[in-house]
């Protein structure tokens, strides 16, 4: 059994059509959805149409900040452009999709391998707190016993771990290589964002996770990254009711992967 964890695709049909069939093509039979699947970008109904489905299929989805937003609507201390967003998106879901957004669990276990999902940390999971290093890492594996944590929020690829003496470590992991996790080690992994790399590099992201046979036996993970057509993504957000000076922020992001 082969998992896919995809998260932040912040309704960016393009990237997650492309992530989805390289995900299938590696062999990955479970799907995590560890949220925002709405957000900055052009398709939030279809998007979620799909998660739905999914989810309907035994996926697991997860709420990120942005699906709590839409769900409960735009605030009026909101920056204008978060307004902006939210109120559009809220304007292209129905009833069902908006309630399916409300009823989303923070965290979700998954076997085997004693995995926990969440969007944002495990130590707080509603207060949105980004794992931004080896601090917020370390807090966030104190937090569960959970061999492996896996969660969205940041969106650049990493991967942290801790020993049983409270040694910690980190890797920048380098896509299509895969990496061992020990069991003797606790792990954090962050695939980064599908619909809105911040690295730089525009490709989506996700990761794929082997998880172990057997007690003896170790995961494996690996980081992956997936062309799709920007270009479209950004016809896609030109052609929305959006404001024109936000649509080519949001557009400018997605093509520098930033």
């Amino acid at each position: 059994m082969r998992w896919a964890f995809i998260t932040d695709i912040h309704a960016n049909r393009q990237a997650f059509e492309a992530v989805f069939a390289d995900a299938r093509a590696q062999g990955a039979t479970r799907f995590a959805l560890l949220g925002d699947f709405v957000g900055y970008g052009a398709d939030p109904a279809w998007v979620l149409d799909q998660v739905m489905a999914l989810a309907a299929d035994g996926a697991i989805a997860i709420q990120g900040n942005h699906d709590e937003a839409v769900a409960h609507g735009s605030t009026p201390g909101m920056h204008p452009d978060a307004r902006n967003v939210v109120d559009w998106t809220r304007s292209q879901l129905g009833e069902e999709q908006l309630r399916f957004l409300t009823r989303l669990p923070l965290q979700a276990h998954g076997e085997p391998g004693n995995i926990l999902f969440v969007h944002a940390n495990a130590f707080e999971p509603n207060g949105w707190e980004y794992v931004q290093g080896r601090a917020e890492a370390v807090k966030s594996l104190h937090a569960s016993n959970a061999r492996i944590q896996v969660c969205g929020h940041m969106h650049e690829p990493m991967l942290y771990h801790l020993s049983g003496t409270g040694k910690a470590g980190d890797f920048r992991p380098l896509p299509g290589v895969p990496m061992p996790l020990p069991g003797h080690r606790q792990w954090l992994a962050i695939p980064g964002a599908c619909g809105q790399p911040r690295d730089g590099n525009p490709a989506a992201c996700y990761a794929l996770l082997d998880p172990p046979t057997s007690d003896l036996d170790d995961a494996r993970i690996t980081f992956q990254r997936v062309a799709y057509d920007v270009d479209a993504a950004g016809a896609a957000l030109r052609a929305t009711a959006m404001p024109t000076v936000l649509v080519e922020r949001l557009a400018r992001r997605l093509a520098l992967g930033e």
